[in-house]
């Protein structure tokens, strides 16, 4: 017998089987009670959230020779297996997607002439309806105003904006809503009972989050993991390694290096995830997730029951809430919905990550108020950390005016003094032809590259060779990479005819540029050098 899949297998037969829906099933079995069934109707939502489901259940009920008391089909007699089967003449599943031109309508219209031989009603489910062209829409207009009394239209629709008003006006419109995580989480449930497979609560949980309120999306990311691992205990890291997303360890220790300001962590961390082949976009979606936990955690303190996690990462989560502020969570959660938005379109996916989790580091970054509470936050606790307090101004009681603050200690922000470095002549020589040329160098380069190294100085490294000198860690350790490096290397030989030894490195907070001073000449390399006169 040739395999079914879950969802097609454990497809609802009656209306109490439909989950989530209750609003739309109970409309539709008092109308099939009190025999007051429309004409048309107009099922939209979402994908997998039971729109074709309950238009077949309903196609069944309304022909159905013995229905229940409830109003569902049998699903027992003539009329309900031959729909079942698909043989049924009363019953014409159309696909708008492949069949939208103004012929396939007429084809209908042509139809509904003829009385059903066999049933009450002839029923017309046009699946995905808002795929009709505009003529098709036209002349399906007339025979939605005026039916045969034998005919029902079910129309159904994942895009509901894109129906014309005119046919709108004419229909029963239900809207379908997502399911609920307890839903989704009840139904894997029963089908994993059903089936006799074991499964940890935890496993069952994300699917059920993952399927984003579609029945239908559920059983097939189950599916694909109970075949991945048949005849096994479904377990919570079996179904992330099947899913390629990460463990809530890895947003933990992500989150701990973001607050810790560890750029080249936090870089390491996304190079981890590409060589796990990990997909950024469901990542940021499942970090925002996260985030969205903890921001509870901060604000009523819910159970692990409630957030759906184990008792030892809500631990770990408490620990992560008292170390920041609440306005700081939420701005996390506003720039990972920001990125997530614009992944959707971009093939650098990687880039945007690292922005993101660069802003989130540095709210000098951006102008909100948001980021500029937390960067006052931000320089609060540096000051508290050096155990020093704000100065307060006062006032010289001779002069009148403002007296100099008294010092404090440990809230000097001076300079660190300015470094030597001495150079050869030759590396010096290379300094100035490259730093001379170094502004027009970088506005030439591609927008990647140049973003990374706006505001850089050229000096010359205490190893020899040139020295690019950065005030951002971030921009500092993607250059440094060896590709970026590269890169760099061979435009720079393009352009001078000279193949050049680069380094690079981070300037500290308020660090001068170092100065480059000239070393000893080396004996003998300045004489002068006599050439003979030729013979004439």
């Amino acid at each position: 017998m040739a395999y079914t899949a879950l969802y097609r297998k454990w497809r609802p037969l009656k209306f109490s089987e439909v989950r989530g829906q209750d609003h739309i099933v109970k409309t539709l079995k008092n109308q099939l009670l009190s025999n007051r069934i429309g004409h048309a109707y107009l099922f939209s939502g979402t994908r997998g959230t039971g729109k074709t489901t309950v238009a077949k259940i309903f196609a069944r009920a309304v022909n159905c020779e013995h229905p229940r008391e409830d109003g569902s089909p049998c699903n027992e007699c003539a009329s309900c297996r031959a729909v079942l089967s698909g043989a049924s003449v009363n019953v014409v599943e159309i696909d708008a997607a492949s069949n939208n031109g103004v012929d396939n309508i007429r084809e209908i219209r042509e139809e509904v002439r003829y009385r059903p031989t066999e049933g009450r009603y002839r029923v017309y489910i046009i699946d995905e309806v808002h795929m009709l062209s505009a003529g098709a829409f036209n002349a399906l207009l007339k025979t939605l105003e005026e039916p045969p009394e034998y005919v029902i239209f079910i129309l159904a629709t994942t895009e509901v904006q894109r129906i014309p008003i005119t046919i709108l006006s004419r229909c029963q419109r239900y809207d379908f809503r997502r399911l609920s995580i307890e839903e989704l989480k009840t139904q894997i449930s029963d089908i994993l009972a059903a089936e006799g497979i074991d499964a940890e609560p935890e496993a069952v949980s994300y699917i059920a989050r993952r399927a984003d309120g579609s029945s239908r999306d559920a059983l097939s990311i189950l599916e694909q993991c109970l075949s991945l691992f048949y005849g096994e205990k479904l377990q919570y890291e079996r179904v992330l390694d099947t899913l390629g997303v990460s463990d809530q360890s890895v947003f933990s220790g992500l989150l701990r290096k973001v607050i810790r300001y560890d750029v080249r962590g936090v870089v390491e961390e996304v190079d981890d995830l590409l060589s796990k082949g990990r997909e950024l976009s469901q990542f940021v979606t499942d970090f925002t997730w996260y985030l969205r936990n903890i921001m509870l955690i901060q604000s009523d303190n819910p159970g692990e029951d409630v957030l759906g996690i184990s008792r030892d990462n809500l631990i770990r989560m408490k620990e992560e809430a008292e170390g920041m502020e609440l306005p700081q969570v939420m701005r996390y959660i506003r720039i990972l919905g920001e990125t997530s938005n614009q992944m959707r379109l971009a093939s650098g996916k990687r880039v945007l990550l690292e922005i993101a989790l660069l802003k989130m580091m540095q709210p000098a970054t951006e102008t909100d108020l948001s980021s500029l509470i937390d960067r006052v936050r931000k320089l609060e606790d540096r000051i508290g950390m050096q155990g020093g307090e704000i100065p307060v101004p006062t006032v010289n009681a001779d002069t009148g005016k403002p007296a100099a603050p008294a010092s404090v200690p440990g809230t000097s922000f001076t300079a660190p003094p300015r470094q030597e470095i001495t150079v050869s002549e030759a590396d010096y020589q290379d300094c100035m032809l490259v730093s001379s040329e170094w502004d027009e160098i970088v506005s030439g380069l591609s927008r990647l590259l140049r973003s990374y190294l706006q505001g850089t100085k050229v000096s010359v490294s205490r190893e020899g060779g040139l020295n690019i000198l950065f005030r951002n860690g971030f921009n500092c350790s993607v250059i440094e990479k060896k590709e970026r490096a590269e890169e760099l290397q061979a435009i720079l030989r393009k352009r001078f005819s000279k193949d050049f030894t680069i380094r690079f490195s981070t300037l500290k907070q308020n660090e001068p540029e170092p100065k480059l001073v000239l070393g000893p000449r080396i004996p003998g390399i300045d004489m002068d050098i006599e050439m003979p006169e030729e013979e004439e």
